[in-house]
């Protein structure tokens, strides 16, 4: 069957990774962006549905949820992808209110909002079929072991956490909700090669993972019909570190 997926922040990393590999397996995908990088052009031509959206402005989320409504009849999965990296660090025009009201407006806020407008829509689309629909959460290794440097950031994943416990409680037993807790999966273009070696160095299984261990796991994930509520991490073993 066709499904429909909804993945925030599809612009680059895991997001546009998993994009394309649903509209390589024939799935619908819509999909979010803040920033327009060449590849949004990309998805769009391999037929994305694609919506411009400012997850800090509830009006914005409102009104792309209004279009997403008028234009899908059915939506199988949400992925909450979107994300911002911020550390605790103030400057003028940045407080440490206004970072941690960033990181939980794009982190909980956002994915709440979202999951509320679409649920009826992820029940209908299961078609009575237990376990049929999904969401999925992508927090964060930190939301479990806290950050020093990034400490509203990691406030945030782990409240995304807590979002799934609620949702998967009040959506059951058509949609199942999960949370994907990466750590470091991609480095960054400019990335050094001392960064890199003390980054790997966290992990007992240290390598750049690479897109398709998330994409594997959400797989599995949207294929169960018996796991919901719990979270996965993809993080080498870094507790054992």
């Amino acid at each position: 069957m066709k499904q429909t997926i909804f993945i925030t922040g599809v612009g680059k990393r895991i997001g546009y990774a998993l994009a394309k590999d649903f509209l390589a397996k024939g799935m619908k995908v819509i999909g979010t962006f803040r920033t327009h990088y060449p590849s949004i052009d990309e998805l769009a031509e391999l037929g994305a549905d694609l919506y411009q959206c400012d997850l800090c402005i509830p009006a914005e989320i409102d009104d792309m949820l209004a279009r997403i409504n008028d234009t899908h009849d059915e939506l199988h999965c949400i992925i909450h992808n979107a994300s911002d990296w911020h550390n605790d660090k103030t400057k003028p025009g940045m407080t440490s209110a206004d970072i941690m009201n960033r990181m939980m407006n794009i982190h909980v806020s956002a994915p709440y909002q979202i999951n509320l407008a679409l649920a009826d829509k992820l029940i209908a689309s299961a078609s009575g079929n237990i376990g049929s629909a999904n969401i999925i959460h992508i927090t964060d290794y930190v939301a479990e072991k806290g950050s020093k440097k990034h400490i509203a950031y990691a406030a945030s994943k782990a409240a995304m956490h807590n979002l799934t416990l609620s949702f998967a409680s009040k959506l059951a037993p058509m949609v199942k909700v999960n949370s994907i807790a990466p750590a470091m999966i991609l480095f960054n273009e400019g990335d050094d090669e001392a960064y890199k070696a003390k980054a790997l160095a966290k992990a007992i299984l240290p390598k750049e993972a690479g897109n398709p261990e998330i994409i594997e796991l959400v797989d599995y994930l949207t294929s169960s019909q018996y796991v919901t509520g719990r979270s996965f991490a993809v993080d080498g073993g870094r507790h054992l570190a």
